[in-house]
């Protein structure tokens, strides 16, 4: 039996009662809506909207949720095409996660997606949360999840709020996917002063699937079943998308809720392993996880993307907490839930596997032939809309956008013509300086914290170039995962900056032998009020289509962050780029570590005076100016052929990024002990320090050297013999020789002194 609810029908806002009291004031601003949105609503309705009706308008136009202020410069991403030479796409943008064939029937689905605001409110709860929300993005698609990857982004490390976040960020992150036994593979965690009280938290999971279990969220079938099956719905969440505060929430719920989802990582488990048997059994016509705007979101876009008509009866919701109204049933963001359209004769199966898992599971609502989304309550209509006017056609922004006077003055002020070291011992405390810095220390304090290897199929992890998962056991076929991103290249060229992170987590997974397929982004920008930040925007994403057009790799989807800042002060343009490749035997992969003693060591690609962005330039001395590295796309792709044709020939292979030379050679040899002793050509502060893009460090048997040689000139690569590995030193000749045990302390302490 249903239990009594507080409401009553005599105050209850239905249809009846909106088209009859049309006069009456609603809290439409405080719901976060425009008055010329509030008016659109109305003249979609033919009517004011009811409570229910207003509250998922205003959470579905959203910002988070309608990327009202974005889709006019997403929309170019469907230039590029979806067949490449690369791959091809089964599902892409406006699904759940993009799938892209990697062979042998399978597929691969991945997003990256941001848990920002909540993530400052309640660090534990809001990271393990956006977990929990990308796990189910990928589940939803018919795929078992398979891995995670987190990056993150933090203000200061000596600051007091760095220490509130960071410790409770990286716990949600590690017990979340630890508990659901996801390997965590990879990542980021960056340090910015405009980060400050603005983290920036970034989930990307990983899921595999056959083509033939590729599931879509759409709700087709006239008399199909709706189920809502997982957690019960509770009071946690409201507000976690938009500002929900109104009246009617104030009134008839407890005075305070919490603002941030509360997860339950055992029952996620639970759903993961019910979703797929009931996949398996082929009982599910369409599906769709809850994750922001709930059933709002869940209910509108199924029936949208299907037949254009449900019927939902509220009344059937299984709850948490009883005292809640209606329009706290629709916004609440409980977590571990879904939503699947079942055939009627298959609903007795599907409930029984629920049961088998103990995953509560209840029919409220069918599919119709209305064109309408039909909510009732306590018997009486709250809801009547076209789903299409909630889920997709909300409002677009053109908002103004204009690059700003100050981009000159900052581009004007280089890098060039700081002081430089000069001397062997000046670059020998450079370096350590800079393995010391927050940026390029060992991560192990937080990465220690993920269970890397967990499911058994982890090839490569932290603090490897890329994450890599055998996804075949008989076959070893696997996929490699990177994302990357650097916020200060971005604030100097929007542009460049968003086609240097992709060239970077391109590189990345290219470096173990894998073939890049198609990249997922997680745009995190400012205030989309100011000119400026729409500009970075525009131009990243103008960037980010450029490049994947000369790369020939597809957008299969992401997520956009707006709002991302601190008063005045806006993050750093964040344009996190996740790459994924296929390689067809993971046995063979390359690591990024110095494998031997003896072995050659040469550099790929071009070195310039590119200083502008740089760490050496963050950390040294607090600059931010120039012109980021440049960009050479096609360089970049003969490269990664390179890089793929030289599997077996390469013993190594480690991508020159922040830190220059420099740091890639330290972390080479750090992960076996491993030392090296380099010649470096012309200026040697340049070839340690510089940032230029497109390279690479790789080691070859001392007789193969000549092999690498001869295969770099057939792709256009030039090739620099930089040395030998070996010993227990790293040995600049002429400059210095540093002790790796002097290195690997300086390396290792800093994330400890601070965290404790």
């Amino acid at each position: 039996m249903t239990e009594t609810r507080p409401e009553t029908r005599a105050t209850l806002d239905t249809v009846s009662v909106a088209a009859e009291d049309p006069a009456r004031d609603q809290p439409w601003a405080d719901l976060g809506l425009k008055a010329d949105e509030y008016q659109e609503i109305r003249e979609i309705l033919g009517r004011r909207p009811t409570s229910a009706e207003l509250a998922m308008y205003s959470v579905m136009w959203s910002e988070h949720c309608s990327y009202k202020s974005s889709k006019v410069h997403l929309k170019q991403f469907s230039e590029i095409p979806q067949v490449t030479p690369a791959g091809r796409m089964l599902a892409g943008i406006g699904e759940n996660a993009g799938v892209i064939d990697v062979g042998q029937g399978y597929a691969v689905t991945f997003k990256v997606e941001s848990h920002n605001h909540p993530s400052y409110v309640e660090p534990y709860q809001g990271a393990a949360t956006g977990v929990g929300g990308i796990v189910r993005d990928i589940l939803a698609m018919g795929a078992r999840p398979v891995a995670v990857m987190d990056p993150l982004r933090f203000g200061p490390l000596d600051a007091d709020d760095t220490h509130r976040v960071l410790p409770g960020i990286v716990a949600g992150v590690g017990g979340y996917g630890n508990m659901l036994g996801l390997p965590n593979i990879g990542g980021e965690a960056v340090f910015d002063e405009t980060y400050l009280g603005n983290p920036l938290v970034n989930a990307l999971c990983v899921g595999v699937l056959r083509h033939e279990d590729l599931h879509l969220a759409k709700a087709s079938g006239v008399g199909n079943q709706v189920i809502l099956y997982g957690a019960k719905t509770g009071g946690d969440g409201i507000g976690g998308v938009s500002i929900l505060a109104s009246e009617t929430f104030e009134d008839t719920g407890p005075a305070k809720r919490p603002s941030v989802q509360v997860g339950d990582p055992f029952m996620e488990k639970l759903l993961i392993e019910c979703t797929l048997e009931i996949f398996a059994a082929g009982l599910v016509a369409g599906i769709q996880d809850l994750g922001g705007a709930g059933l709002s979101c869940a209910t509108s876009e199924l029936a949208s993307a299907g037949d254009g008509g449900m019927h939902v009866d509220l009344d059937t919701v299984p709850l948490r907490d009883s005292t809640l109204a209606p329009e706290e049933i629709l916004m609440s963001e409980s977590q571990e839930r879904m939503m699947a359209v079942v055939e009627p004769d298959d609903v007795a199966a599907f409930l029984a596997i629920c049961a088998k898992w103990e995953v509560d599971a209840t029919v409220v609502g069918e599919v119709t032939d209305t064109g309408r989304l039909q909510i009732d309550w306590h018997g009486e209509r709250v809801v009547d809309v076209p789903p299409r006017s909630v889920a997709h056609d909300g409002p677009t922004y053109h908002r103004p956008f204009a690059r700003p006077d100050s981009q000159d003055v900052l581009q004007a002020d280089t890098a060039e013509a700081l002081p430089r070291p000069s001397t062997g011992d000046e670059l020998a405390a450079t370096v350590l300086r800079l393995v010391a810095s927050p940026n390029l220390c060992d991560k192990s304090w937080i990465t220690d914290q993920y269970d890397r290897y967990v499911r058994g199929n982890t090839v490569l992890a932290q603090p490897s170039d890329s994450g890599m998962i055998r996804i075949d056991e008989e076959t070893n076929l696997g996929v490699a995962v990177s994302t990357d991103c650097n916020g200060r290249f971005a604030r100097l060229d929007p542009y460049t900056g968003a086609q240097l992170a992709l060239a970077e987590s391109y590189r990345n997974v290219a470096t173990g032998g894998a073939v890049p397929l198609a990249i997922s982004d997680c745009l995190n920008f400012g205030s989309p009020e100011d000119p400026a930040v729409m500009w970075q925007f525009a131009e990243a994403c103008r960037g980010l289509k450029d490049a994947c057009l000369e790369l020939g790799i597809p957008v299969t989807g992401g997520n956009v962050s707006l709002y991302n800042q601190t008063g005045e002060t806006a993050i750093l343009p964040t344009p996190v780029v996740a790459v994924l490749g296929v390689i067809q035997d993971v046995t063979r992969r390359t690591p990024s570590a110095f494998a031997a003693a003896g072995e050659r060591i040469l550099l790929l690609g071009d070195t310039r005076e590119e200083l502008s962005g740089s760490e050496w330039a963050h950390v040294v001395h607090g600059h931010l100016g120039g012109l980021p590295p440049r960009v050479d796309l096609a360089r970049e792709k003969a490269l990664a052929e390179l890089l793929h044709e030289g599997v077996g020939l390469l013993t190594s292979a480690h991508d020159v990024s922040d830190g220059g030379l420099a740091q890639t050679l330290v972390e080479a040899a750090l992960q076996r002990d491993i030392g090296a002793t380099v010649s470096l050509p012309g200026d040697a502060f340049l070839a340690l320090f510089a940032e230029s893009a497109g390279r690479v460090v790789v080691t070859v048997a001392a007789d193969r050297a000549d092999d690498l040689t001869a295969l770099a000139a057939r792709h256009g690569v030039p090739v620099t013999d930089l040395g030998v590995t070996g010993g227990d030193a790293l040995v600049v000749d002429g400059q210095f020789d540093l002790p790796l045990g002097e290195i690997r302390s300086a390396w290792t302490a800093t994330l400890p002194a601070a965290l404790g």
